[in-house]
């Protein structure tokens, strides 16, 4: 059994850990549209579109962070990981055909 910092023992918890994996893959995803825009002109995104994608690609990597962390089941990272990954491509969605302008 795993005792927390809160725990009766006074032994500290797990350590925070850091996936810097995930990072750069999400630095990746965001350099793509801008790679794109070099190749051909059908991809047309301006300084608001980055920054927005930037926030998204943020959230969704704290939230799997805080999933990797937080929550000690499998079965309940799988879930927030999902909801997670449904969330973000839901707001891509809506960005994308212009619900939200």
């Amino acid at each position: 059994m795993t005792t927390t910092s809160t725990g009766t023992t006074g032994e500290p918890g797990p350590a925070f850990r850091f996936h810097p994996k995930l990072w750069i893959a999400a630095a990746i995803l965001l350099a793509l549209p801008a790679v794109g825009m070099q190749v051909t002109h059908k991809i047309a995104w301006g300084p608001e579109d980055f920054a927005v994608f930037a926030l998204m690609l943020a959230g969704l990597c704290l939230a799997a962070e805080a999933a990797t962390n937080w929550l000690t089941a499998l079965r309940w990272r799988i879930g927030a990981m999902t909801l997670a990954v449904l969330l973000f491509l839901t707001l891509w969605v809506h960005l994308a055909v212009g619900i939200f302008d």
